[in-house]
């Protein structure tokens, strides 16, 4: 799945069952955790040590003096008394394993006292067991069950962060990201995560005036004012453009009115101190989340190998009187199949014009008929994502233009691919792509400056990969561990000022690629993505010819 903005320099990213009638009236909103906590959930999580670790890296870069403090994700409504199926905070869960709602974790750089227990570096609050909710809902980890489950040093209950005897007055520095504003409060819970963030908010004493997005600012400020003055500048004239209350601030008005080197080091040397920043963390989570350990690769391989096996069955099934939507569901029974929790995405299967829309996801399209049909699906094993992208033709034929403009992003991919090594800028495998594709659309006559490039090719071609589909990351130099997607795509919808046979083909091709020592790993190397092998693959029977289901008479 692409980024739709590439970014201008490396530098942190800114930031079911429906009831009715009276059991409507007692029944609980319908938000649950990702999998339940017990026996029977499968043995390949990520091990405690793990998120332990990483606690202690981020400990480790915070200031002296300090202390950071995350929450949980919101619970997010779908409709009426209907949750969605509640996904954790990346961040939180990466730090901490835990899956459900209404929690805090606090991060302390030295050792506290709470409520009576010395020594304390790290504390998570939960939502406590509960019965009663837990007949509607599933079963909760509680105090307990995460002590013994997480291994956190000091875990209590939602109810008790108010009055934990935190010291906030004495941190220099209080560290956050940028805190959940759209949040329902519960009058049935009095520590719900409204709750949490007020009680954070008065007792840090928080001004009410905070701006998340400008402390994120100050940094880029502060780290590239000078040497990366010529791209900073313009960035930050748009995004003052976008967000009026962030040019009234005196730093960044003082930095875009300098006119010169000398003036510019005078505005960024002039840096406030403020004692609540949001930038310090965000760059610590960037620095770790963008290199993989083996445990996370591991989960990777296996979230990336369950999407490609995906596209080959899918490649197998696809016929021209086929839907958009039941090809979806086709991918999506596959990773349910091999055990993947979830997509990562919502899945994008487009044919024809469609498949010129960058993040087309209604796939409502009741036959595919013979234009090509780009399918950008990726599975979420353990919440951590792949990202994989095929086109193909239904008829199980490349025409004459599919088969010219496909080509094309093929030899930009395999441009790219040969810039995915340690050492190489993050936008390598991009410039390397856009040369080739530039140059091929020259060729073919369907643009004649460089400049049209963009029209046909507007997005990236990179982005890390791992608990978020877009995952974090500095975008500085790659290094061994990133694991990073490869997509090149050209998108020339119906009415582009070129020649009629090119419209409504829309080409894609993704892959996953971890970072090696040497070069690089194709981990999605099993869908195939040259014309031969895709051919080849959908002349093959399909595990899905025999599956009929009965006729639906109106």
């Amino acid at each position: 799945m692409l980024h739709t903005v590439l970014k201008p320099l490396a530098w942190p990213a800114l930031p079911a069952l429906i009831l009715t009638g009276l059991l409507a009236l007692v029944a609980p909103h319908q938000g649950q955790a990702q999998r339940a906590a017990g026996p029977d959930r499968p043995a390949d999580f990520l091990d405690p040590a793990f998120h332990k670790q990483r606690r202690e890296l981020v400990r480790q870069a915070l200031p002296a003096g300090s202390v950071a403090v995350l929450f949980a994700a919101p619970v997010r409504n779908r409709a009426n008394d209907v949750d969605y199926v509640y996904h954790q905070n990346a961040d939180f869960y990466y730090l901490t394993g835990y899956e459900e709602p209404e929690a805090m974790l606090v991060l302390f750089k030295e050792p506290q006292t709470l409520n009576g227990q010395a020594g304390v570096t790290e504390a998570i609050f939960v939502q406590p067991r509960n019965p009663e909710r837990e007949q509607w809902t599933g079963h909760r980890l509680g105090t307990e069950g995460t002590k013994q489950q997480l291994k956190v040093q000091y875990v209590a209950d939602n109810k008790d962060f108010a009055a934990a005897g935190i010291k906030w007055a004495s941190f220099q520095q209080v560290h956050f990201l940028e805190l959940p504003e759209d949040v329902r409060n519960d009058p049935r819970d009095p520590a719900d995560l409204y709750d949490l963030v007020a009680t954070f908010r008065q007792q840090a004493a928080l001004p009410a005036n905070f701006d998340a997005s400008a402390s994120e600012v100050h940094k880029l400020i502060e780290q590239y004012g000078l040497r990366g003055a010529d791209r900073l500048r313009p960035y930050l004239q748009n995004l003052v453009q976008d967000q009026p209350t962030l040019g009234q601030d005196a730093y960044v008005q003082g930095y875009l009115a300098a006119k010169n080197d000398v003036e510019r080091q005078k505005a960024v040397a002039n840096k406030p101190n403020g004692r609540f920043s949001t930038s310090i963390l965000n760059e610590a989570l960037d620095r770790l989340r963008e290199v993989k350990t083996p445990e996370e690769v591991a989960l990777l391989r296996r979230a990336v190998r369950i999407s490609a096996i995906g596209q080959q069955e899918v490649m197998k099934a696809t016929r021209p009187d086929l839907g958009e939507r039941e090809l979806q569901g086709l991918h999506e029974y596959v990773y349910r199949k091999y055990g993947a929790e979830f997509e990562g995405y919502p899945s994008i299967v487009g044919a024809g014009n469609n498949a010129c829309v960058l993040h087309y996801i209604e796939n409502s399209k009741p036959q595919v008929k013979n234009d090509l049909l780009l399918m950008d699906c990726g599975a979420e094993y353990h919440g951590y994502s792949a990202d994989v992208t095929r086109t193909i033709p239904p008829s199980g034929k490349f025409s004459p233009a599919q088969r010219q403009v496909y080509e094309l992003v093929l030899a930009a991919q395999d441009a790219a691919f040969k810039e995915c090594k340690p050492g190489k800028d993050f936008q390598a495998p991009h410039a390397a792509a856009q040369k080739v594709i530039e140059q091929g659309l020259m060729k073919l006559g369907i643009i004649k400056t460089a400049e049209e490039t963009r029209k046909y090719f507007p997005h990236g071609t990179s982005h890390y990969l791992g608990l978020d589909v877009h995952d974090r990351g500095s975008n500085g130099p790659l290094q061994a561990g990133n694991v990073i997607t490869v997509e090149p795509g050209i998108y020339i919808p119906e009415g582009s000022p070129c020649d009629q046979k090119w419209w409504n083909i829309g080409v894609r091709i993704e892959d996953d690629v971890l970072i090696t020592e040497k070069g690089y790993d194709n981990l999605s190397k099993e869908a195939p993505r040259t014309i031969a092998d895709i051919e080849v693959m959908m002349d093959r029977p399909s595990a899905f010819d025999n599956f009929k289901l009965p006729v639906l008479e109106n």
